[in-house]
């Protein structure tokens, strides 16, 4: 008699059905497991029979052989004992056969039989309501698993919990979602004294999805700036937070089972490997660009950044994607996220000031921000000039207007962006905007777009360039409630382009 239970392999943010198949036939006892399976799940036999016998349940003496279909599947993690012990269970006639064959199962054993929390629970969830079957997984991930909706989830804290529940003897009641949080912003626009230029950029970038780029010498504010963008941002929708929770499931980062409707803001440090920024390693894991998929990816030093892993980010910029391709794997991530970056002017960083910059200025300028290839410069949408703060203005009263008002502003200009790409599911934003959609979204007038072409012409603008600053254009006149880009709004998108230390 052959038993079976199904689980999922993670194949990138898709989890892959896997049918457990368990058979007992006669000859000398053994536990054996095959189907391509890595050393975490062939030492699953030894959680597995240790968990057994702390219920006091004897393996039959006979030779255990444990499938995992497909075959050939590369099978990683933990999460495999609990669907090879329900198998086995089955075969044994501890539990009902049938009932087994309609959940999807995952779960870590510890030798005393406590399931212990895995990733993966909520695209697990999503496989097993695809499917029309449960999902019965740990009870600290229950409550992650359960924001799949479509599938009824059940969450239990030890193995003979889930051998009460299948029998009957003491049923586990379904797992509900966790709390939708949406953590308040301690950060606030108010706290930046000056750097007016830099708040416009910042809100620009925002209602746009516009990648940006300040540069600035030391202490000027680049960074407390960057840090407060998350507070002008809306919400994720409940689709962008599924979409972010499956991605932050796989490496264990969704707390107490909750899903943030918070824009993921992340910031590696510029020590960060190729395989930590874009992905890879060798489970093929999703990395920093991923994680801050529908949020913000802040490169805090760019041009301290390994220049390998900085031109790695040039495609996923385009795309809104990332594919790892290992001679074993093809995965896909999803990557669409806003590229905010900061750099000093120079290595010395006070290539501006001649009373402090070094003996090599401006030479020295140009080499540190040449580490920054042309085309990786070219993706920015916006570059601008972050001058230093004067004292007497760090005396100055905050300004009345904070992150509160500027988010107000940006949600509303957004809300235009939905309803202009209403009927195209591949725009979400003017960044996405390209071709006849960008054409006929941009919506020049003729003076806009004589300043335009006499900018191309006079700065040397790549076709790239020259689309980006439509984009740009766009969004400011959104932002100003214009339903034409005008000439005005033209000008202060070409200025945002053509900041002074960096090079066209």
């Amino acid at each position: 008699m052959i038993s079976r239970a199904n689980t999922v392999a993670f194949h990138g943010i898709e989890a892959r059905q896997v049918e457990v198949q368990c058979s007992l036939v006669a000859g000398l006892p053994a536990f054996a497991i095959v189907g391509l399976p890595d050393k975490a799940v062939s030492e699953a036999r030894e959680r597995v029979r240790a968990a057994f016998a702390s219920m006091s349940i004897a393996l039959p003496a006979k030779r255990i052989t444990v499938n995992l279909s497909p075959a050939d599947l590369p099978k990683e993690g933990s999460h495999f004992d609990l669907p090879i012990a329900l198998a086995l269970l089955a075969a044994i006639g501890l539990i009902p056969a049938d009932a087994v064959g309609q959940i999807v199962a995952l779960g870590e054993l510890s030798l005393d039989g406590i399931l212990m929390p895995v990733t993966g629970a909520l695209p697990a969830a999503m496989t097993a309501a695809a499917t029309d079957r449960h999902l019965i997984c740990p009870k600290a991930s229950a409550a992650e698993a359960a924001w799949a909706g479509d599938a009824l989830v059940i969450g239990a804290s030890s193995l003979t919990e889930v051998v009460r529940h299948f029998t009957g003897e003491m049923p586990l009641a379904p797992a509900r979602p966790g709390e939708m949080r949406g953590d308040p912003v301690q950060r606030d626009l108010r706290d930046v004294k000056g750097q007016e230029q830099a708040k416009r950029a910042l809100e620009i970038a925002a209602a746009g999805r516009h990648h940006l780029l300040l540069v600035g010498p030391p202490g000027s504010g680049k960074s407390m700036l960057a840090a407060r963008l998350p507070s002008i941002l809306p919400p994720l929708t409940p689709a962008e937070a599924l979409e972010t929770a499956m991605i932050h499931s796989l490496c264990g980062l969704i707390e107490e089972g909750g899903i943030n409707r918070n824009r993921p803001f992340r910031e590696p440090h510029h020590t960060a490997s190729m395989a930590a920024i874009v992905g890879g390693g060798r489970r093929a894991q999703p990395g920093e660009i991923s994680l801050a998929h529908n949020g913000v990816l802040f490169l805090d030093e760019l041009p301290e950044f390994n220049r390998a892993v900085l031109e790695t980010l040039r495609q996923p910029l385009e795309a809104g994607e990332v594919m790892i391709a290992r001679a074993n794997a093809h995965i896909r991530y999803p990557s669409r996220f806003m590229l905010v970056a900061a750099a000093n002017p120079c290595r010395c960083g006070y290539l501006a000031d001649a009373a402090r910059a070094c003996a090599r200025a401006p030479g020295c300028g140009e080499d540190y921000l040449g580490r920054i290839s042309g085309p990786m410069l070219d993706r920015f949408d916006l570059r601008i000039e972050v001058p230093p703060v004067a004292y007497k203005d760090l005396d100055l009263p905050a300004t009345k207007e904070g992150s509160a008002e500027v988010a107000q502003r940006v949600a509303i200009a957004r809300e235009i962006q939905t309803a202009r790409y209403v009927d195209l599911p591949e725009v979400w934003q003017n960044a996405d905007a390209e071709g006849a959609v960008l054409e006929q979204a941009t919506a020049l007038t003729t003076e806009g777009r004589e300043l335009l072409q006499r900018a191309a012409e006079q700065f040397g603008l790549s076709a790239r360039g020259y689309h980006r600053v439509m984009r740009v254009a766009r969004t400011i006149a959104d932002l100003n409630g214009s339903e034409y880009v005008h000439k005005p709004h033209v000008a202060e998108a070409i200025s945002y382009r053509v900041p002074v230390l960096v090079p066209a």
